[in-house]
């Protein structure tokens, strides 16, 4: 029996790619505004930093997702001082998608059955803490989260094995008592697997086009569903 779920935060507790959209549109207002250049010159300057930063820091660290890194980067590309337009990019990207984020549906009142249950909630998400934490606020998790893991804490990014072994270290369960819960089959599902843990896509609200052999979870509505592949059920 699973004592223990672990979720992602991206494309998991919410859309990121959704919020992502307004927080790019923010961004690209900024430079127009700060730097009065058309929204092509913005986009393909984002693009050009976030390869260098790819090429600078590698890809498997947390520090990769930093836009604070990212945005200084476009800064210096652009020939244009670093203060205060780095910062104020930083707060016009995430604050705007921060604001536009909301619960995947289902998966507050799922995070309150299982509080009922007493299985222990954790998150283990690839990204920089701090902002990790200021979505889990603003979607409402604080009361069921037990334990946070992020790439930034464990060193690596998923699916590395010691990112999993730090999620089951603070589980205080054992890894086949542990389930974790992600959008990317890769990244979240075989890389859990792999070590051990109940490895759980998350389809996002879309039936999947291909057969997965993990299970299956294409809305947190479904609680029978998800108890049966924990076995929950009462």
């Amino acid at each position: 029996m699973i004592k223990t779920v672990i979720f992602d935060i991206d494309n998991t507790l919410y859309s990121y790619d959704t919020a992502h959209i307004y927080g790019m549109e923010a961004l690209v207002r900024y430079c127009q505004d700060a730097f009065h250049l058309p929204q092509d010159s913005i986009l393909r300057c984002y693009d050009r930093a976030q390869n260098i930063m790819m090429q600078r820091i590698g890809t498997d660290t947390a520090a990769i997702h930093s836009r604070m890194l990212r945005f200084q980067c476009m800064t210096e590309l652009l020939s244009q001082p670093l203060f205060p337009h780095v910062e104020n990019m930083y707060h016009a990207y995430w604050d705007t998608l921060i604001d536009h984020s909301q619960p995947s549906p289902g998966v507050l009142r799922l995070c309150s059955e299982l509080k009922k249950r007493q299985i222990r909630i954790g998150i283990g998400t690839d990204m920089t803490a701090s902002i990790q934490y200021e979505k889990i606020k603003k979607l409402g998790f604080v009361p069921y989260i037990d334990f946070i893991v992020t790439s930034q804490e464990a060193g690596v990014e998923k699916p590395h094995p010691h990112f999993f072994e730090l999620c089951v270290e603070k589980s205080e369960c054992k890894p086949e008592e542990c389930a974790f819960i992600g959008d990317n089959l890769i990244k979240d599902v075989k890389g859990a697997s792999d070590c051990g843990l109940l490895g759980i896509w998350y389809s996002q609200e879309k039936t999947p086009n291909k057969e997965i052999n993990n299970p299956t979870i294409i809305s947190y509505g479904d609680l029978e569903h998800f108890f049966q592949i924990c076995k929950l059920v009462e």
